[in-house]
């Protein structure tokens, strides 16, 4: 081999895979990119223009990707398979990975701690980043570092307390109690927020609620009956958040994924980009669909439905 080439040595038929490259020193932003990118995949530096993975398919194709991205930048890549490599063993490199893992685990950490000294008001958003971090460095932790656990105990920690009854025991059922056996009106033509709103309603608040859509603005609710997302309305929007931040709010509800779907919904229906959720763009397009293959507005509500249902079961 040359000396561009890396070895693994081990006593078992262990596979590894190098990245090989060399990168034009023009533009500068592109050897930035090629950086972070490595970083996101979880690769760890043997040399200065060789980095290694495990062997597995999803890595492959991580590493497929960059090449190509180097190659059409005008730099040279090659991607091989090693089985050994001189002068480092299998525990070596497993522990070079544990090692950026928990240095990364390590920084959530200490944003963990920042944020448990902040009132509960002030935390959920920022305990939901965290807790993608987390995620996705569990992505690339393919050895099992042992900073993992006690940074997630620290996010545990915090959304235990975030998570215990407000006020007496049975608050948070009574304030549900309190939103049941009510007709919800809102708007005609239901896009975004009124969808995921009435499915949050119907899921996880009323199992029975009913729903009404007016023409006008400015209804005035008969007996019986509670506007949402609309002028005035009992449930809308309130300082920045979108209604359905309003309603998981008032309803007391502390769940992980449905504060994923509060940041999701008020990305797509405020458009400031809050939150910065990637998952936006693909569920304002799905709902667009909804809307525009079903005028009837209770149509749109049992197809959001379905499509909430499972949003909700992929962010658990």
């Amino acid at each position: 081999m040359d000396d561009s080439t890396v070895t693994v040595k081990s006593g078992r038929p262990d596979k590894w895979l190098l990245l090989i490259h060399q990168i034009p020193p023009k533009p500068d932003y592109f050897r930035v990119k090629v950086r972070r990118r490595l970083q996101r995949i979880g690769a760890v530096a043997l040399k200065n223009s060789v980095y290694v993975l495990p062997s597995r398919s999803e890595t492959l194709e991580d590493f497929h990707w960059l090449l190509r991205e180097i190659v059409a930048e005008g730099g040279e890549a090659t991607v091989c398979e090693a089985a050994f490599v001189e002068g480092i063993s299998r525990n070596d490199l497993e522990g070079m990975f544990r090692a950026e893992r928990d240095r990364d685990y390590a920084e959530v950490a200490v944003a963990a701690q920042a944020l448990a000294a902040k009132d509960d008001t002030e935390i959920e958003t920022d305990l939901g980043r965290l807790r993608r971090r987390v995620e996705e460095i569990m992505e690339i932790d393919y050895f099992s570092a042992s900073g993992r656990r006690a940074t997630e105990q620290a996010l545990t920690t915090i959304e235990s307390r975030l998570h215990a009854p407000a006020g007496r025991p049975g608050s948070r059922a009574r304030r549900i109690e309190a939103m049941t056996g009510r007709t919800w009106v809102t708007r005609r033509d239901v896009f975004v927020d009124r969808i995921a709103s009435a499915w949050l309603i119907r899921r996880f608040i009323d199992p029975k609620a009913r729903f009404k859509f007016v023409g006008s603005k400015t209804y005035q609710p008969k007996p019986g009956e509670v506007r949402f997302d609309m002028f005035e309305a009992e449930y809308t929007h309130e300082g920045d958040r979108c209604t359905f931040e309003t309603l998981l709010e008032r309803a007391g509800l502390r769940d992980r994924a449905l504060t994923a779907i509060a940041e999701i919904v008020h990305d797509i229906d405020c458009k400031d980009e809050k939150f910065g959720r990637e998952e936006a763009a693909g569920v304002a397009a799905l709902v667009r669909g909804i809307a525009r293959g079903n005028p009837d507005d209770g149509a749109r509500l049992e197809r959001g439905a379905s499509a909430f249902d499972d949003l909700y079961a992929s962010l658990q």
